[in-house]
């Protein structure tokens, strides 16, 4: 029995058995701005019933679980016959059924499709991000299936179906099927043109054998792969089933799983091809062109993961500081911490609301919008997932001592912060596909201008930043070693416009004061003291 001294005071209850979604006032509010009003009722009770599940202990305990036990590769069976199998913890398994369930998979054949898949893969994220590799490879292979009209009525009704089915066999033989990618080769890196993965075309028309490896592909136990290799006329996108049509397991060898700082329930492969079988996606020698739109997709869900990961990491730290006592009263109302919280709400809010109205763009599909998401996607994908690590690692401190222990989740909020902004494709790959877009697409940066002018002369402080933009862009000297500098203030320019026209008055204050004006520190807790920050802390409050 416990002694006196072992009485428990002061430490906050779990964050669990709340409603994710319903707590969220800045991701409840893009939703209800970006959806249809039909949609509303239907999808906000979807949502709903979603973000229960999310802040569940069981689902918070099946993300611990498949992170303690990572995936584990099989190479043979016991009889000593190559197999190639990835074994998972049985919550990994769960969890990814629940997120094919919910929809993450099938954002183009719904109403509304992708502003609530969104919506569903922020909350997903804070969980347990590592299943969110292979939702996010199958929702974004559709549009690359799409350049090969016959390959998608065969596949798009498999990757987009709402059912799990986890058993290798003939994809034509399931009710569902999920989809990996892999790109990048040792010696190229981002670089895929310096690809050497070699096609032979078979007598079939638009089927070819694969030779080569692969350094790095995702979710290895997919039904599929969207692969990149050289055919005789050039850089060609393919599909690699998993199990062929007579059942036989094509020649898919696994040969390691990556030793990853985070994302440890996901796995990530070394592959090698040997006379693989392959169908061609598109036509000869325009594989980039072909997987692009892919490629897209991923980078908006590296900026919904990473919005994800900040909400998460600024729920427990607000969470924790309401409930915490030191010096005399409550964390969160001590000036100095309160400070703190109102900056990182600050930051998370701007995430939501950019990664929401970039969904909303792709729902929307017409060309002014898909002009916007040439050069906000790129923007966006650097600017917030660079700033995922910064604000998760400030909020563990929040959290004290407490949060350098792997039981607060902090220490796996952290080590998952940088995935997102090394993932398909660095910062630098995104800069310099900004400088494209800008050199190559005058309708790209018409279409940002139009959108963040539609917030002009609320501010003065933005007013001036889009100004100084301006400036930036018109001077072309050195402009590949300032690509870093313009692509962060194309982001924080749309984050502050987006803000004044969607968020509360504080929170637009706030953001336009520290991340705009000239009252600004480089370290979070710096805002303007004048600001409405209780109002901040409280908008921001998991209850």
């Amino acid at each position: 029995m416990a002694g006196s001294t072992h009485t428990v005071t002061n430490q906050p209850p779990p964050l669990a058995q709340y409603d994710v979604y319903g707590a969220d006032r800045a991701l409840t509010e893009a939703v209800e701005r970006h959806l249809a009003p039909e949609l509303l009722d239907e999808v906000g009770s979807e949502l709903a019933a979603l973000g229960r599940s999310c802040g569940s202990a069981q689902l918070l305990e099946w993300g611990t679980l498949a992170n303690e036990h990572p995936p584990r590769l099989r190479t043979h069976d016991r009889h000593g016959r190559r197999i190639d199998e990835v074994d998972f913890h049985p919550s990994w398994y769960r969890l990814l059924g629940k997120g094919v369930a919910a929809g993450m998979t099938a954002a183009w054949v719904r109403p509304g499709g992708h502003v609530r898949r969104a919506a569903a893969f922020l909350m997903w994220t804070q969980v347990e991000a590592g299943n969110g590799c292979p939702l996010s490879m199958t929702h974004a292979a559709i549009p690359a299936l799409r350049t090969d009209p016959a390959l998608a009525a065969e596949w798009e009704p498999r990757l987009t179906s709402m059912i799990y089915d986890r058993e290798l066999r003939p994809a034509g033989q399931k009710a569902g099927a999920l989809f990996g990618m892999g790109m990048t080769e040792k010696q190229g890196g981002s670089d895929v043109r310096a690809n050497t993965t070699t096609a032979t075309p078979l007598a079939e028309a638009g089927t070819y054998t694969l030779t080569g490896h692969k350094w790095f592909c995702s979710a290895p136990m997919s039904d599929g792969f969207l692969v990149l290799a050289q055919a005789p006329d050039g850089l060609t996108c393919f599909l690699v089933p998993r199990v062929l049509e007579d059942g036989s397991r094509n020649v898919f060898l696994i040969q390691r799983l990556k030793d990853k700082l985070g994302n440890r329930s996901n796995a990530s492969a070394e592959v090698e091809f040997d006379g693989t079988w392959a169908r061609r996606v598109g036509e000869e020698g325009r594989g980039v062109r072909t997987i692009i739109e892919m490629v897209a997709a991923t980078r908006l869900d590296c900026v919904l993961g990473s919005a994800g990961l900040m909400r998460q990491a600024v729920a427990q730290a607000i969470h924790h500081c309401a409930h915490r006592e030191a010096f005399g009263g409550k964390l969160v109302d001590k000036p100095l911490m309160r400070n703190v919280l109102a900056d990182l709400a600050v930051e998370s809010e701007a995430a939501t609301t950019l990664a929401l109205r970039l969904a909303a763009a792709y729902d929307d599909g017409g060309e002014q919008e898909r002009a916007l998401l040439r050069i906000a996607v790129p923007a966006a994908k650097y600017w917030v997932t660079k700033r995922c690590t910064p604000l998760t690692v400030e909020a563990s401190e929040c959290l004290g001592g407490n949060g350098y222990v792997e039981e607060s989740g902090m220490p796996r909020l952290v080590r998952e912060s940088p995935l997102n902004s090394i993932w398909e494709g660095a910062g630098n790959v995104q800069a310099l596909d900004v400088l494209r877009a800008l050199q190559r697409e005058p309708a790209a940066l018409n279409a940002y201008l139009q959108e963040v002018g539609l917030a002009r002369g609320a501010d003065h402080r933005l007013d001036a930043a889009i100004k100084g933009l301006l400036t930036e862009l018109a001077d072309l000297e050195g402009i590949e070693a300032r690509a870093r500098r313009v692509t962060e203030r194309l982001a924080l320019v749309l984050q502050g416009s987006l803000l004044i026209r969607f968020a509360p008055p504080e929170v637009a204050d706030a953001f336009c004061a520290s991340r705009l004006g000239t009252d600004a520190g480089t370290v979070f807790g710096t805002l303007p003291h004048n600001l409405a920050l209780p109002a901040i802390v409280a908008r921001a409050t998991p209850n």
